[in-house]
């Protein structure tokens, strides 16, 4: 069964080649020949696009376009162009590590019945292990608001890690038109409304970086994009 693995990424020359490396030994050494790595270069203006060039191989599929169309933009363009039977998407700070793609594959290959698998820092018992308490509780707020409000069944809509069967990513992101910071909301938001199963995986994080969220302003933001979201996906028909 064949993996691909997405890749978005923003200005990210100065961790881009580690992150190539650590990808390209891992997916060798996990999956033999049966995978594909898919980076999506959204917009970025530094060198990233160069050594995306310059590392590729024959198991790597490169997307570039300018300008800057957001996270939801390239994670919806690097699925919509996978070949694998199972499809994952990451962050290129690889925050949960690569250990945990190989977990995700696993558990779909042995529950054929799980459509959509999401990354949960709330069920694994050191999710938030390496947060500050402000943040930690900031976090978890934010969640449990999105989940009442928006009416998510999962317990961590915002992980940046998510696994799909080939067909349920492309019905999912051939609807999806979120380009920015709600794009994961709708994703699981869509699935949801198709009658998809959704199961989650406890994750950690093992590479913290600073979060670039801010709780008030995007707050707001979420707000109104869930608003619209929901919606629209009304008038997709139930399944």
């Amino acid at each position: 069964m064949k993996i691909s693995l997405c890749i978005p990424l923003f200005n990210e020359q100065k961790i881009l080649i580690k992150t190539m490396d650590e990808v390209s030994s891992y997916m060798k050494g996990r999956f033999g020949e049966d995978y594909e790595v898919i980076y999506v270069d959204d917009g970025s203006t530094d060198e990233s696009l160069e050594i995306l060039t310059r590392k590729k191989d024959a198991k790597t599929k490169v997307i570039s376009y300018r300008p800057n169309r957001g996270k939801g933009y390239a994670v919806r363009s690097g699925m919509l162009s996978a070949s694998g039977e199972i499809v994952i998407f990451t962050d290129c700070d690889l925050a949960y590590g690569t250990d945990v793609i190989g977990k995700f594959f696993d558990e779909m290959e042995r529950d054929g019945s799980i459509e959509c698998l999401i990354g949960s820092r709330a069920l694994h018992p050191l999710g938030y292990d390496g947060y500050t308490s402000i943040r930690r509780l900031l976090s978890k707020g934010y969640l449990r608001f999105l989940s009442l409000y928006a009416g998510l069944r999962p317990s961590d809509s915002q992980c940046g890690i998510k696994a799909f069967r080939q067909t349920a990513a492309k019905s999912i992101f051939s609807r999806a038109e979120v380009d920015r910071f709600a794009f994961d909301l709708e994703v699981i938001l869509l699935a949801q409304r198709l009658g998809m199963k959704i199961s989650e995986h406890p994750v950690r994080i093992l590479n913290h970086r600073e979060s670039t969220v801010h709780f008030v302003r995007d707050s707001v933001r979420m707000v109104r994009d869930v608003r619209k979201i929901k919606k629209r996906i009304k008038k997709i028909k139930k399944k």
